[in-house]
């Protein structure tokens, strides 16, 4: 175990202060950036935390455990699915003039995004700077050198988020999904880059997922955590002022206040989970929770079983059937069987695979991103979710949610028990790995 330990179980900068110097160098190009907006942090939270004790505690909480500004000038639109999503996308980037900013988890090499390539390609070569990073591990099956090679010749800066020989962090894996267009236009949530969100893919008939298209001073975060991410990937420094046009906000004409949520292994704080905890916990009249898989720790389970208990109505959406690896859909049937108990509904979604990751709490504040209800988006994964402090988007949610809610079977804990012995304890032995999935 030593001997593993030393060989693959250690940065080679664990030790050192390069980390450290990284970072400040990191913070000394961002700030002047970014200082009108963290300059009126203190104004805007006084400002917008008297309308409600639980937003006041939240904006708080995300500010101080994972750095996030509060931004306040903002036009949000909630996107359902890659048929409204990927046209918008596509739009947005035939439109660009300065720059193409993408980051996801999964980006394919298929029919779709050959139209993606093109319009990038041409882009590229009419002077935009464009820039794509994938993870290699989430895009192994999905993409292949050709594609790669041809966004290369064509002037396409290309990089994988790390390399896959780190066998110290190959279980780090960067699952956000970023989109930055000149530094105005932003999108994330829990959509990425391939034809199976258009057709469902293997196995389904169709594929529900969730995506926020963001025109405002939240599009800086977006835009630097993109910067962060393409740093440690090609140790390129991009802070610099015309990717944060100072009238993006102006020309926007929104007023959602938004906060964007970053964590990962190297955080000090479980921010995205400690979000998902304090929603629940202080939620007055109900909670509703969409995402594909279903993996608690013992805070979480904690959350929602007092929650459920004390009244709240908690309802939680999941895929009624896996997509791909089986082990997380197995594992997570124990915590669902558990949490019912408690009066916490959890509901099978039918229609096709539900990729949703989702959470709105009293029709007040939701949050959309790339973070999964389980132990390894809350720890293990880098993830990055929007909070929207909107009565109005958190409305607009809700009625997609229940509009969902009709193509779903609710779990039943009698029927589950009645399920033979053997499956039941393979889903236990599953949910011994829950660590790690």
């Amino acid at each position: 175990g030593v001997l593993v330990y030393f060989l693959f179980g250690r940065d080679r900068k664990a030790f050192s202060n390069q980390s450290e110097l990284l970072r400040q160098d990191l913070e000394a190009s961002a700030f002047p950036l970014l200082a009108p907006m963290l300059c009126r942090q203190d104004e805007e939270i006084t400002r917008l935390e008297t309308k409600s004790a639980s937003r006041r505690k939240l904006m708080r909480l995300v500010r101080r455990n994972s750095n996030s500004a509060l931004t306040s000038r903002n036009h949000v639109e909630i996107q359902q699915d890659a048929s409204k999503f990927y046209p918008s996308l596509m739009r947005d980037m035939e439109a660009a003039r300065h720059s193409i900013h993408l980051q996801y988890f999964t980006w394919a090499a298929d029919p779709f995004t050959e139209k993606l390539k093109d319009i990038m390609t041409a882009k590229a070569k009419a002077g935009v700077a464009v820039r794509l990073l994938y993870d290699p591990l989430g895009s192994r099956l999905h993409l292949n050198r050709s594609y790669l090679q041809g966004l290369r010749a064509a002037g396409v800066h290309v990089a994988p988020t790390s390399p896959m020989y780190r066998l110290h962090t190959i279980s780090y894996r960067n699952h956000r999904k970023i989109t930055v267009i000149d530094g105005a236009i932003g999108y994330t949530g829990g959509m990425n880059i391939g034809r199976e969100h258009l057709d469902g893919g293997k196995g389904f008939d169709s594929w529900r997922d969730t995506q926020v298209r963001i025109m405002g001073e939240a599009v800086a975060l977006l835009q630097a955590v993109f910067m962060i991410d393409w740093y440690n990937a090609v140790k390129e420094n991009l802070f610099s002022i015309p990717y944060f046009p100072a009238d993006a906000a102006e020309s926007s004409k929104g007023d959602v206040p938004v906060q964007i949520l970053t964590s990962g292994p190297d955080s000090q704080w479980a921010a995205i989970r400690q979000l998902y905890s304090l929603m629940i916990i202080s939620a007055q009249r109900h909670v509703y929770i969409q995402s594909p898989y279903f993996i608690l720790d013992a805070s979480l389970a904690e959350a929602l079983s007092t929650a459920a208990m004390s009244g709240v109505d908690v309802k939680v959406m999941l895929s009624a059937r896996p997509s791909g690896n089986k082990l997380p859909d197995w594992a997570g049937n124990t915590y669902v069987a558990e949490i019912v108990e408690s009066g916490v509904r959890v509901f099978l979604y039918q229609k096709g695979y539900l990729h949703a990751k989702a959470i709105s709490s009293d029709s007040q504040i939701c949050s959309i991103g790339s973070a999964n209800i389980d132990i390894r988006s809350f720890s293990i994964n880098y993830e990055l979710n929007a909070v929207l402090y909107s009565e109005r988007l958190a409305k607009e949610w809700e009625r997609d949610f229940e509009r969902d809610l009709a193509h779903c079977t609710e779990f039943d804990p009698a029927t589950y028990k009645r399920r033979h012995v053997a499956v039941r304890f393979r889903d236990s032995v599953a949910r011994l790995l829950s660590p790690l999935l």
